[in-house]
């Protein structure tokens, strides 16, 4: 069903690329994506953080006032996430897989970095990481993501104006 499948890409004036085979899974956007992922990890193991999925991203987050025990936690988590995912063929993808301290007011903590391996590599912290498209920081501010917002709306409103001939 998922396997020996490819696709082309048709641009807006016909033009057509050649067609590439996919070795396995289904496109990036498919609407099979998020039913199969759910479907993957539907038996994923009890954790000590709790998981949230939305479409085909994980999260797992875990509160605690200690810094080691959140970083205890996660390791193990990670560990046990991993062998399930082993298990059933898929892979983390590490690049989009981030560690984040969030939620907290400790201006002496406030440049504390997790410190998490998978597969014994460490994954890359950050201190305001994108969470289904929401830029997240650490006292719940949104500011750099309203910047952002208003950066591209701004730019929207720009060209609707000149296509509507009053810019």
């Amino acid at each position: 069903m998922v396997s020996n499948h490819g696709f082309t890409l048709t641009t807006g004036n016909s033009k057509r690329s050649s067609l590439r085979r996919l070795k396995n899974g289904v496109p990036q956007g498919s609407v099979l994506a998020p039913l199969l992922f759910n479907i993957y990890i539907s038996d994923l193991p009890t954790t000590a953080s709790r998981k949230y999925v939305y479409a085909d991203d994980l999260a797992t987050m875990h509160a605690n006032g200690d810094w080691w025990a959140v970083e205890g936690v996660l390791i193990k988590d990670m560990a046990s996430v991993g062998e399930h995912l082993q298990t059933w063929k898929l892979k983390l993808g590490t690049t989009k897989t981030v560690l984040a301290a969030l939620l907290h007011l400790n201006n002496k903590e406030a440049k504390r970095e997790l410190k998490v391996k998978y597969n014994n590599k460490t994954l890359p912290f950050f201190s305001e990481p994108k969470h289904i498209g929401v830029m997240l920081d650490r006292s719940l501010t949104y500011r750099r993501h309203l910047e952002s917002l208003r950066k591209k709306l701004t730019s929207c409103v720009t060209l609707l104006r000149w296509l509507a001939g009053s810019g």
